[in-house]
């Protein structure tokens, strides 16, 4: 197996993910669904970028997830679904 030099032109990669709830097609709407992918679509943009410039990987996922934040789409940093006991739990890891 070998490994890549830090000279080669290795592709960038990043995944992303809206959450986990129960969003289908038959509950959102086109407007809707279209605001979630552009809203994911910026996501991944930040976190290229960061990469693209030689940001770090850590960098990138933070700045992914901070645009994620700091939208009204997405509850990530902010909140959760309730569970089947009514309580908020959440965790966070890089």
């Amino acid at each position: 197996m070998g490994y890549a030099h830090a000279e080669s032109q290795t592709p960038i990669r990043l995944v992303i993910h809206g959450g986990a709830g129960t969003i289908t097609k038959d509950t959102i709407t086109p407007e809707q669904e279209k605001q979630y992918r552009e809203k994911l679509t910026d996501a991944l943009n930040a976190g290229y970028a960061v990469l693209n410039s030689g940001g770090s990987s850590l960098d990138a996922v933070q700045r992914a997830i901070n645009v994620m934040e700091d939208s009204p789409l997405f509850n990530a940093g902010k909140g959760a679904v309730f569970t089947h006991d009514g309580k908020n739990e959440l965790d966070a890891a890089i």
